[in-house]
């Protein structure tokens, strides 16, 4: 992984300024000015950003709360796709593209740019909760006014590899410069909770209490309750508890409990169990 990372944000690319520079030594008259751009392309990763079938909240976090980004996404990175952030309609190569919002079967444009995007990206990350788990474009059965033939939703993975995952219903601002940083140095020991949630298939407050309360790993620290968007996780007896009703299937809920990632087979080990 740390290869891929590496080769994704410009690290195959050094090698070839040597050769960029004695080309213009022999012909400067032709070859100074493209010489340039290389370099520049080269210093900051390329992100792209693509929305699909969501509440465009998590684009609110990108681009809303500046004042927390602005370093990140001016100095760190150059935003290189997303047609509500760059004029620019044209897919181009990308190290890593954020993908907000599930996957809609019958919507041919946005299965094709999925797919597109997956081809031209170095990294995929499923960028909150409905390019997760698909939240509440789950419950979508067709009938809209606007597009009444749209009825399947599928989280992203459903179509595509997906490389990491950011959670939630919205992704924090926090989270997305923290991760972005992390991503431009190869800071694998902070990505890998964000590696393995790309994995992960538990969207509902009901995934909390099958595998941890009833599993005897709840502490009932209550990060479930505070993580939950819709206030669908509520506590009784100093233990979570799930309202369905108010439940979206967004997992921020089981994700971020401290208990649903332990390594069980590493304490399996070391406790001889």
């Amino acid at each position: 992984m740390f290869d891929k990372l590496k080769k994704a944000f410009g690290g195959s690319s050094e090698p070839e300024a040597p050769k960029v520079e004695e080309k213009v030594e022999a012909a400067p008259v032709e070859t100074k000015a493209p010489a340039e751009e290389p370099k520049a392309a080269s210093a900051k990763p390329r992100i792209g950003y693509i929305h699909l079938s969501g509440c465009t909240g998590d684009a609110m976090s990108l681009t809303e709360n500046y004042d927390i980004l602005s370093t990140v996404l001016t100095d760190m990175v150059d935003i290189v796709y997303g047609q509500t952030l760059v004029d620019l309609w044209e897919m181009p190569e990308m190290d890593l593209c954020l993908i907000e919002g599930s996957v809609c079967l019958q919507d041919e444009h946005s299965v094709h740019e999925l797919l597109e995007a997956r081809e031209k990206s170095g990294l995929i990350a499923a960028f909150g909760s409905c390019a997760i788990t698909g939240c509440f474009t789950t419950f979508a059965r067709g009938g809209q006014q606007a597009q009444p033939k749209h009825e399947s939703f599928l989280p992203i993975n459903s179509l595509v590899k997906v490389d990491l995952a950011l959670p939630g219903c919205p992704v924090a601002p926090e989270m997305i410069a923290k991760a972005v940083v992390a991503l431009c140095e190869g800071d694998l020991d902070y990505l890998k909770p964000a590696m393995d949630w790309a994995a992960c298939d538990k969207g509902c407050g009901c995934d909390v209490l099958t595998n941890i309360i009833r599993q005897g790993l709840c502490t009932g620290c209550g990060t479930c309750a505070l993580a939950c968007p819709t206030r669908a996780m509520g506590f009784s007896e100093g233990r979570p508890s799930c309202d369905r009703d108010r439940c979206i299937k967004c997992g921020s809920c089981y994700m971020m409990c401290p208990r649903s990632w332990l390594p069980e087979s590493r304490i399996k080990k070391e406790t001889g169990l």
